[in-house]
């Protein structure tokens, strides 16, 4: 038998019968904490065309920099209503957009603090793994020492980077493109 990946073994297509359930756009509900915002954007393939079957998941810590796992055992408040963990299915044009808080800080090597981020996983037909990527806010004064960002050539973090809105406060656009110059950053976790 032989456990080499075939093209048969995509992560997709996704068939919007069964999947529905477990589409979740806002990570965050009433009462939690936090400075609430919108993320929107696209994916594109490496023609600048829109990819129209992706699935997003994001996973992300509270306003206090927790996560909502029982792995996480700072002593840091959690809250109920904020579930970290949210799934967007794309449109036909490319576009998604969820609700969330901006995190708060999380541990990183050596006691330092990550800029706050979320964690994107991008799932679609023709991958034979998720990509991996991460969200930065802009503005942060944090983003300048950020373990993980730092890794990244300076000339492409701008590509984990949301952007602000025009006339949308509390919007922020950001895009995934797959290949080509523009290129999103995406991590290889080693699996």
């Amino acid at each position: 038998m032989s456990l080499q990946a075939t093209t048969s073994q995509t992560v997709g297509p996704y068939f919007k019968i069964g999947l529905d359930w477990l589409h979740r756009d806002n990570l965050a509900g009433e009462g939690v904490s936090g400075e609430r915002v919108t993320i929107q954007g696209r994916v594109f393939d490496g023609d600048g065309v829109p990819v129209p079957d992706a699935i997003l998941e994001i996973w992300q810590a509270n306003a206090h920099g927790k996560y909502a796992h029982p792995e996480d055992t700072q002593d840091k408040p959690l809250e109920p209503r904020f579930t970290g963990y949210g799934r967007v299915p794309v449109a036909a044009d490319g576009v998604f957009r969820f609700a969330t808080i901006k995190p708060g800080p999380v541990p990183g090597p050596e006691g330092s603090e990550q800029a706050p981020h979320l964690l994107v996983s991008v799932f679609m037909r023709g991958v034979l793994r998720r990509l991996v990527t991460r969200i930065y806010f802009p503005d942060e004064p944090r983003n300048a020492t950020d373990f993980v960002l730092n890794l990244v050539e300076p000339e492409r973090r701008s590509t984990l980077i949301a952007k602000k809105t025009a006339g949308s406060p509390g919007t922020l656009e950001w895009n995934v493109v797959l290949q080509g110059p523009d290129e999103t950053v995406f991590f290889d976790l080693g699996l």
